[in-house]
């Protein structure tokens, strides 16, 4: 994302401008700070994001403490708008989903579209279980799943809340795709049913036979007209410009308005034939 980026190479050359005043060479710093040098490179050109320790490092080497408390800000605001996961796990699963409790308190009306996986807010716990254990493969945090499970089905509480409005669109591959056992995904698509019942919950699911005038890159959350959240393997981006969440509005109305959209019934029915689908792996208990 241009702004990410942008952001980082600003902090990058920030600290180059620090070296620079301290007139020190990259490798002159990397040896006070027993840093391989390439480290400086990567940090001073935007291709690293330094951490809070670095800064503190960095600004003492080159006897610019003074600027410390200014930088850090600035990395704030970068980890922000690009929180890796590898940072925002390291204490757990659970902390996450406690931010985004918090988040998700201030938030009035949410647009979410999902082309892979149940949406957080619609799942079972179940389901939950599934997405917090392949996490726990990826990202080796495997300590807290029954906490992050449990914090996660506590923040559904907001879907009962009357002034609060969701607008959900899915893909029918959420409905197929074998992301859990099949039992799971039975459970699950009741609860999507009992779900799109909602008066202030709206579910639209785009068929496989619908024809795309945007493609389904990748999933993502609007909250309010504020913030555009991102997933990507490596990071969770928060994307906060108004170029860049009404670019992300638009995007989700054309996808929520697609021609050959189901909404109601029509969306229930084809959660119906997912379920016949997923029931087909059922061991046949009449046997």
């Amino acid at each position: 994302m241009p702004s990410v980026h942008d952001a980082r190479a600003a902090l990058g050359a920030r600290l180059r401008e620090l070296r620079v005043n301290a007139q020190l060479t990259g490798r002159q710093l990397a040896a006070l700070l027993h840093w391989p040098h390439s480290k400086v490179s990567k940090l001073e050109n935007g291709r690293q994001t330094p951490s809070s320790e670095d800064i503190r490092a960095w600004t003492g080497a080159t006897n610019a403490v003074s600027n410390a408390e200014a930088l850090l800000v600035s990395l704030q605001t970068l980890e922000t708008q690009y929180a890796e996961w590898q940072r925002q796990l390291r204490t757990g699963l659970k902390p996450h989903q406690a931010k985004l409790t918090e988040l998700n308190a201030r938030t009035r009306f949410f647009r979410v579209f999902e082309p892979t996986f149940v949406p957080g807010l619609l799942q079972t716990a179940e389901y939950a279980r599934a997405r917090f254990e392949q996490s726990g493969r990826v990202f080796g945090v495997r300590h807290d799943i029954d906490e992050a499970v449990q914090t996660r089905i506590q923040r559904q509480e907001i879907l009962y809340r009357p002034e609060k409005r969701f607008h959900f669109v899915l893909t029918e591959a959420v409905l197929r795709y074998r992301l859990c056992p099949p039992e799971v995904m039975l459970g699950q698509l009741d609860r999507l049913v009992s779900l799109s019942m909602l008066r202030n919950v709206k579910l639209g699911i785009i068929g496989f036979d619908v024809e795309y005038d945007v493609a389904p890159a990748h999933g993502f959350w609007l909250l309010d007209e504020d913030r555009a959240m991102i997933e990507t393997f490596s990071a969770e981006l928060n994307l906060a410009q108004p170029q860049e969440t009404e670019l992300y509005g638009r995007i989700f109305a054309r996808l929520a308005t697609v021609e050959g959209i189901s909404y109601g019934r029509d969306a229930r029915n084809l959660i119906a034939n997912a379920a016949e689908h997923w029931a087909a792996y059922q061991p046949d208990e009449s046997a």
